[in-house]
């Protein structure tokens, strides 16, 4: 087996990571544990993992001036971010949510051209466009079965996260160019944990573990251990062999493991609606993220 192939495998296994997520997470938040509670946790047990595998690299020192885009990439990549998606996940479907997150690469193309002032093509404006339309129509119409008890705030939120995490590459990216990520990353959890803190530490402290049944616990783990750190260390991977643009084509995928987990587990259902607004919005991600012809001599 190629080098390029266990990557590609890497890179299919991580969607399928974050494709279960949003039904695993879903079981457990809000009736075991509200979201910026689940939040405490999940943070708090990557950024000890984080710090635990720095004691083993070889070390860097950060420069003082790089901490403030640490607290920044900490603050849109990790607490503000975290909090919102989970809170949206809560609130909504496993299914809506994985959909929304598609915009991720069209986001942070838009993103790049406001803050890195470049310029957008026409073919770019339509697919952004054709992504709103899709996301507000999900966002509007996007009813599910199950524990969706806010379908239309959920959604927003999770909108509002996938904006929060097109910051965070933009500004992640002249870290990753100057510095081993085990350097980093390891502050950007902390800080982020310190943030985080407040929001959910009343959450964490009303959970009654005693009433918790194993499984919660098992999932609790995962989203934890699988979810957040693993998957941050084969993405490592992949983005170190990977172009980018290959590496974004792997967002696609989540919505469809998102949708086959959910659905074969009964969590969510395939309605017209959702089928309509991945539609849109993948035609638009399409059109924002494809490269130009060549043209011919």
């Amino acid at each position: 087996m190629s080098k390029r192939t266990i990557v590609l495998l890497g890179a299919t296994i991580v969607s399928i990571i974050y494709g279960v997520t949003f039904t695993i997470a879903k079981d457990v938040m809000p009736v075991y544990i509200d979201a910026f509670g689940f939040i405490v946790l999940r943070v708090s047990g990557a950024m000890l993992l984080f710090w635990a595998c720095w004691l083993f690299m070889p070390k860097e020192k950060i420069d003082l001036s790089d901490f403030p885009r640490i607290i920044a990439a900490a603050f849109f990549g990790v607490a503000f971010n975290m909090l919102t998606f989970f809170k949206g996940l809560s609130l909504t479907s496993p299914i809506s949510a994985a959909v929304i997150m598609v915009t991720t690469p069209m986001i942070v193309l838009v993103l790049s051209a406001i803050i890195m002032k470049e310029k957008m093509k026409k073919r770019m404006v339509a697919g952004i466009l054709l992504g709103l339309v899709g996301t507000g129509f999900l966002i509007l119409y996007g009813k599910s079965i199950g524990a969706a008890t806010n379908a239309s705030l959920g959604n927003i939120l999770v909108l509002v996260n996938a904006i929060s995490y097109g910051f965070y590459l933009i500004i992640v990216k002249k870290l990753m160019e100057k510095y081993n990520a085990f350097t980093f990353v390891k502050w950007i959890y902390l800080f982020g944990f310190l943030m985080v803190l407040p929001f959910g530490w009343s959450q964490f402290e009303a959970v009654d573990w005693a009433v918790v049944p194993q499984v919660i616990y098992w999932k609790i783990g995962f989203v934890v251990v699988i979810s957040t750190f693993v998957t941050y260390l084969l993405n490592l991977l992949t983005m170190k062999e990977l172009k980018p643009t290959t590496v974004a084509v792997f967002i696609y995928l989540q919505p469809f493991f998102a949708t086959v987990f959910a659905i074969g587990l009964g969590k969510d259902d395939l309605s017209l609606v959702k089928i309509i607004s991945a539609v849109l919005i993948f035609v638009g991600v399409y059109l924002v993220t494809q490269k130009p012809a060549d043209k011919k001599s």
